[in-house]
């Protein structure tokens, strides 16, 4: 049986276990697999519901936002939304045009491409991280990315 420290378990569960489905709104926890389905269970509400093979299924891990040079994933973006915010949720009602969601997504990431990320796109990265602080889930980043990180940026 393989143990894994708590710290890896939270940032495998964020990455791995965390899903969207097109076609619906929320996020999703993965909470089984059957023959040809996935049994999820949504974020917000904790009910149950099967995704088909037919329905197209993104785990957050593989979901990230375009930047002049790199593509950023997004459980980096939500760690540094974390560190902005201090592990709060965001206000979403102070960020009521367009121009307000952009400038605030400028601070948390700075480079991001203007022209290939749409509002609604930063809206609903911001909607997710929101309903992920809200169940609770927090740890975006393990200790080994973050070195990671700050090795690449030295």
């Amino acid at each position: 049986m393989l143990i894994l420290p708590l710290k890896l378990v939270n940032y495998f569960y964020m990455t791995e276990r965390i899903l969207s489905i097109a076609g619906k709104s929320g996020l999703f926890k993965l909470i089984s697999q059957g023959k040809n389905m996935l049994i999820v269970e949504e974020i917000a509400t904790g009910k149950r519901r099967p995704a088909y093979m037919r329905d197209k299924v993104m785990s957050l891990a593989d979901i990230a936002m375009y930047t002049t040079e790199e593509d950023v994933p997004l459980y980096t973006i939500y760690d540094k939304i974390k560190k902005l915010e201090d592990g709060k949720a965001v206000d979403m009602t102070a960020l009521k045009n367009d121009e307000a969601v952009r400038e605030y997504f400028a601070k948390v990431l700075p480079d991001f491409d203007r022209d290939r990320v749409y509002t609604s796109d930063i809206r609903r990265a911001l909607s997710w991280y929101n309903q992920l602080v809200n169940a609770g889930i927090t740890d975006f980043v393990t200790a080994e990315a973050e070195d990671g990180e700050k090795e690449n940026e030295a």
